[in-house]
């Protein structure tokens, strides 16, 4: 899970992108609604960020909806995933082409649309989990478990630690694969950066690096002895 303010609103939301697959190691469903569970929720690593994945408005309990990128007000944020999927031209971060789509997880059972998320503030490990639209999503074990799209959430970035969180192996999430790491999420403190901001910090660098070569150049000019 990739996360980012967005930039149509990046004060009051943040930017969700699923995207990988893995393996289910148990037998299980993903549910509609209900507090941690190792079935659907996993307990996240929060590293050496103060115990926690939750820097501010810590949540207790609490489930979130999550729009849709793709049928959602957030142009520029629509604008920006689809310039980066394949075949649109950009390089330097790539999304898959389905990631303006709606929010999804398949298994073997079937597939549902990840309609909110699960919050807990526990102070390491914390809880994190989906749950899906209209009924329950049954997987057993050893089926393939994908996911993918991008959604938004009326929660600001401010509340989360900026790095890589993974989930710990013991209490799943079972629709994964039993390991560490299964579940990777990144959050990142900045916009998706555009192209041009990347073309205009190397235009400043090599300004500067002309500049710097010019001045050392004129002084070592001066300090030449004279015949």
């Amino acid at each position: 899970i990739d996360i980012y303010p967005s930039q149509d609103n990046p004060t009051n939301q943040t930017l969700w992108i699923f995207s990988g697959s893995s393996t289910t190691w148990n037998v299980g469903h993903i549910r509609t609604s209900g507090n941690f569970h190792f079935r659907d929720s996993w307990q996240i690593d929060p590293g050496s960020n103060s115990g926690s994945l939750y820097n501010a408005n810590k949540p207790n309990n609490q489930t979130i909806s999550l729009s849709p990128l793709f049928s959602s007000s957030n142009t520029d944020d629509i604008a920006s995933v689809r310039a980066r999927i394949p075949g649109g031209g950009r390089t330097n971060i790539t999304f898959a082409a389905n990631a303006t789509n709606t929010p999804t997880i398949t298994t073997g059972s079937g597939n549902r649309t990840i309609a909110n998320l699960f919050m807990h503030d526990r102070s390491n490990p914390d809880n994190l989990g989906i749950r899906v639209d209209g009924s329950n999503l049954s997987f057993t074990n050893g089926q393939t478990s994908s996911w993918i799209g991008a959604g938004i959430i009326n929660k600001p970035i401010g509340d989360f630690f900026a790095g890589t969180f993974n989930n710990r192996v013991s209490n799943g999430p079972d629709f994964a694969a039993d390991a560490t790491g299964s579940v990777r999420v990144v959050i990142n403190s900045q916009i998706i950066p555009e192209p041009e901001e990347y073309a205009l910090v190397f235009a400043l660098f090599a300004l500067g690096f002309v500049i710097l070569r010019r001045h050392f150049h004129k002084k070592h000019r001066q300090q030449a002895p004279t015949l």
